[in-house]
């Protein structure tokens, strides 16, 4: 829902960065690979409740992955590149919450399992639109241009990554939180259903 509010904020300044990068030789997946071992690093952080740190790495590997499409638009886009980064992202996503759960298994597992849950299910209906966007020659440009269809929604990518942060700096709140923020991923997901029927059953 925020993503392109907050895209048209950083996206000038991603870009630069992305421009000075690439005149240095770093290449968009060499970015990609820094953003996740960054979220791999967030992941053993919070896991050791860490959170700060977790905290201060998460957000690293925000920065790092939005750098990687600025970087290919100054060199060379690939499809491998795009493919790698939405993997990369998906499993970014599932290592946040479950290093809550092995901080706290006891008082974090269940909804940490329904919050990666809803991830999976938000996940499957966004790359399952997108293909089938592809196969109809559908195109969007609504959250800049992508190596695939995205569709928007209430729980995007600045939503999560508001969670995120939220779950760093109020741990103890991590079970009311990774709740609600669940149940925003499956409305998303629902929501991209009944668009999905209307759009796609003629």
């Amino acid at each position: 829902m925020l993503d392109g509010w907050a895209r048209a904020r950083i996206d000038p300044a991603l870009d630069r960065a992305g421009s000075i990068l690439a005149r240095s030789g770093v290449t968009a997946d060499a970015v990609t690979l820094a953003a996740f071992a960054a979220g791999l690093a967030a992941f053993v952080a919070i896991a050791l409740e860490a959170y700060l740190s977790g905290l201060f790495l998460l957000l690293l590997s925000r920065i790092c992955d939005g750098l990687d499409g600025a970087v290919a638009r100054h060199t060379r886009k690939s499809d491998f590149g795009g493919y790698l980064d939405i993997v990369l992202d998906f499993a970014f996503y599932g290592l946040v919450p479950l290093g809550f759960v092995l901080a706290d298994p006891s008082a974090n597992a269940v909804a940490g399992a329904v919050l990666i849950l809803s991830f999976y299910v938000n996940g499957a209906s966004f790359l399952a639109y997108a293909v089938m966007a592809e196969k109809r020659g559908l195109s969007t440009d609504a959250r800049g241009e992508k190596s695939l269809f995205f569709t928007t929604g209430l729980a995007e990518a600045t939503e999560t990554i508001a969670f995120f942060v939220a779950f760093c700096l109020f741990p103890q709140w991590f079970v009311v939180l990774a709740f609600v923020f669940a149940a925003l991923c499956f409305y998303t997901a629902v929501s991209r259903i009944v668009i999905a029927a209307r759009t796609f059953r003629n």
